[in-house]
């Protein structure tokens, strides 16, 4: 039974826990285990200590209990949260995070750079926190496998607070314990040399460096090198290496590389504090979070008639995947193959008459005999059979009924036969499909009559509640659509995703259909559950003469989706010209604003549509409206899209002093583009060369970041002033000084900057 130790941490035993111990994680330090608490119903991570497994004297019990009260109390967002202490095994019970840890995930997923980027922002922040408290917290072991993932991929640091290790053991002895836990890679090269000199702060701000080298690349540093190659290496200045990984890295990484050198600097009092380092990873993620503006995409899966093999169909029956009925032209013959191989020879004897070969692949009851000869298509035997009174309805090997295969093999003969001998019309395969759905499929509008005359099911539906009437709607069988119309199938069902008919046939452009569906009373608005309609489907497609004939019978042309995506969203992210023309002039709204806050000029802009960007302006569409992030369409096209874009918005009267969120106007974004041609028409329409981001950043700054000297030029002919300094206190002639852009620092002495803001920032 747990019992509390003071404040909140909690004593627990092995007993409190259920007795499935998953071990989730295991190395130098010790195992982690997965453990779910009988009573309270919630997951845990027990973390015992190599030292700690066996050893369950009081020694070890109370320095755990002292470390774990040490953790217990530091209380963040983004630090573990420890809640007690197990004693056998002893260990310490913390929160349990679903990704494991940064180790874990680096070599095995795919990360995007705002991801990346997220991870490194919120690890400064916990890190922050730390060297934050008084006296400062020290972690001393930062590394991936001590930065956790929770479920959303938020981090949560642990293992921090080993700063008694200089009273523990020796420099050596340290050195060498790290190499084998395979941390060395870390460790400053000031604690490598022959220094007295406790750890630091600074010490951090190394591992840190190295972290982002590792985020960045997602490769583990000085891969293959033993531990004297390390140390050697280190010592002499040198780090991993981003060549040529960093080759195809989006702009927005240089700054973030230009960090990392700084916080993995030779010299510990040149690295930044982490106050400063949150700062710039906060600015950092800021421009680099691309706003999400393409609705939702959803596909429509083509069914298929033709049922696969006997052994996928088995596999299959889990998934009920519309794809589970793979297209072929010989589904007859794949048909056949589940039942029995076929014979050279049609087997139209008696068994006496069959050669050896064929007698020994003959069936030998009346049951698999009724299968054989009908998969040959010998009516007679067929017959024969049935008047013996063989069971009309009983289900192939391939879980198909005898009707199903000769529905796909449309052969009147043997449909005939078998209704005649009271085949069921409305028994399905094992995916629910009725007999009438692989007429639908098929187009045989002969075979869809015969079938209902036998009072086959107009409405059937299948498992994901398509009727036949959904599919001979999406393949264009106008002749089986009106066959069953005729007999009252409604057009108006709605499969488990709520399409109807309409839905289908306006999604794949069948106007023919649209109209007869229409004509039988289909409802033009109806809604599927993300709330689309026929005609948001048949623009998004590009389905010109569908949207045509929707709008001209008075549907709603300023419906939203769930996403809050109005037919004229799509059409401007989709550069539909013709559908935008048409959809203005039946009335649609040009500043209808999405779920996040974007018009159709902001979609527009982000995919450079310019002829849908001129149709909109030229019907109003507000060229400063602020989206997501307070981003305007101006912001879009100078992060994403061509010049062009830029300035066609500029000569529409887009402001291009507006700032995003963080700060970030149009010119910051053009700087750190590297698009000297929209930086100078920014500039003709009256940009604020001199405005400063959250980070105190002006265009300057980020033009001496990127080394880009012909936007500094620019920049400073347009009156750039060289003294501002940003949040650290640096001037942009001291932000090429300390990142060792010869070039700029040239440049910029050249124009006569004072000799007193030639020192370099203190960080």
């Amino acid at each position: 039974m747990e019992r509390h130790l003071g404040s909140s941490l909690t004593m627990f035993t092995k007993e409190d826990f259920e007795s499935d111990w998953l071990k989730v994680a295991s190395g130098g330090f010790g195992q982690v285990f997965r453990v779910k608490h009988k009573q309270w119903r919630t997951t845990y991570a027990v973390k015992c200590s190599s030292g700690h497994l066996q050893d369950t004297g009081c020694d070890s019990m109370n320095c755990l209990i002292e470390e774990a009260a040490k953790m217990e109390k530091i209380k963040f967002q983004h630090i573990v949260s420890i809640y007690g202490v197990c004693d056998s095994p002893l260990g310490i019970v913390m929160e349990y995070m679903a990704n494991k840890s940064l180790e874990k995930i680096l070599p095995t997923h795919q990360m995007s750079w705002q991801l990346k980027f997220r991870i490194i922002h919120e690890t400064s922040l916990a890190m922050n926190f730390l060297h934050s408290l008084k006296p400062p917290l020290l972690h001393l072991d930062l590394k991936p496998g001590n930065i956790l993932m929770d479920a959303n991929m938020h981090v949560k640091i642990s293992d921090f607070g080993l700063s008694k290790w200089m009273d523990q053991s020796s420099r050596m002895q340290y050195i060498e314990r790290s190499a084998l836990r395979g941390t060395l890679s870390y460790i400053p090269p000031e604690m490598l040399l022959q220094s007295t000199s406790p750890p630091g702060t600074r010490f951090d701000v190394y591992s840190f460096g190295i972290v982002i080298w590792e985020i960045l690349t997602q490769k583990k540093p000085y891969a293959g090198a033993n531990m004297m190659g390390i140390i050697i290496s280190v010592a002499a200045g040198k780090r991993p290496s981003l060549e040529p990984a960093c080759e195809d890295w989006p702009g927005d990484c240089h700054q973030m590389v230009d960090l990392m050198k700084r916080c993995w600097d030779q010299k510990p009092q040149k690295r930044p504090s982490f106050a400063d380092v949150s700062v710039e990873t906060d600015t950092l993620l800021s421009v680099i979070q691309r706003p999400t503006v393409d609705p939702e995409n959803e596909r429509l899966f083509r069914k298929m008639s033709v049922k696969p093999t006997l052994s996928r169909s088995k596999q299959n029956n889990s998934g009920r995947s519309h794809l589970s009925r793979g297209t072929s032209t010989n589904g007859v013959e794949n048909t056949k193959d589940q039942l029995y191989s076929p014979h050279q020879n049609e087997a139209k004897n008696q068994e006496a008459s069959r050669t050896p070969e064929e007698a020994s692949e003959a069936p030998e009851n009346d049951s698999d005999l009724l299968c054989f000869m009908f998969a040959h298509e010998n009516l007679e035997e067929v017959q024969l059979l049935l008047a013996k009174g063989e069971d009309v309805n009983r289900r192939t090997a391939c879980g198909c009924t005898l009707l199903i295969l000769a529905v796909q093999n449309r052969s009147m003969e043997l449909i005939s036969l078998l209704l005649e001998h009271g085949a069921d019309t409305n028994l399905p395969d094992d995916d629910d499909w009725a007999p009438l759905h692989f007429v639908a499929q098929n187009g045989d509008d002969r075979i869809a009559r015969l079938l209902l005359d036998h009072e086959a099911h107009v409405d059937a539906q299948e498992l994901d509640g398509w009727t036949p009437l959904h599919l001979a709607s999406q393949n264009n069988f106008e002749n089986v659509v009106r066959v069953l119309l005729s007999r009252q199938a409604d057009p108006n069902a709605q499969e488990n995703e709520g399409r109807t008919p309409l839905h289908l046939a306006a999604h794949y452009g069948h106007v023919g259909l649209v109209k007869m569906l229409a004509s039988q009373g289909a409802d033009l608005e109806k809604k599927q559950k993300n709330l689309r309609t026929p005609l948001h489907l048949a623009v998004e497609k590009g389905q010109f003469r569908v949207v045509q004939y929707l709008l001209k019978n008075g549907v709603v042309v300023n419906s939203l989706d769930q996403k809050q995506y109005s037919a004229l969203h799509m059409a401007a992210i989709k550069g539909k010209y013709l559908i935008c023309e048409k959809l203005i002039k039946y009335g649609a709204n040009v500043d209808l604003r999405t779920e996040k806050g974007w018009t159709p000029l902001h979609l527009a802009s982000i995919k450079g549509h310019m002829e849908i960007i001129h149709l909109l302006v030229d019907h109003s569409a507000g060229v400063n409206a602020r989206g997501s992030l307070n981003w305007t369409p101006l912001h879009l096209a100078t992060r994403y899209s061509g010049e062009a874009v830029v300035s066609e918005l500029l000569r529409s009267g887009a402001d291009p002093n507006i700032a995003e969120n963080s700060g970030w106007t149009p010119l910051h974004l053009a700087v750190q583009r590297g698009s000297l041609f929209s930086v100078m028409k920014l500039l003709e329409h009256n940009a604020d060369v001199n405005t400063k981001n959250k980070a105190g950043w002006t265009p300057t700054h980020l033009a001496v970041l990127t080394g880009n000297t012909s936007i500094i030029k620019t920049l400073l002919k347009a009156g750039a002033l060289l003294g501002l300094e940003d949040n650290l206190g640096c001037t942009p002639l001291q932000l090429a000084i300390r990142n060792q852009k010869q070039s700029v620092v040239d440049l910029l002495q050249g124009r006569g900057s004072s000799v007193a803001h030639l020192w370099v920032c203190t960080v």
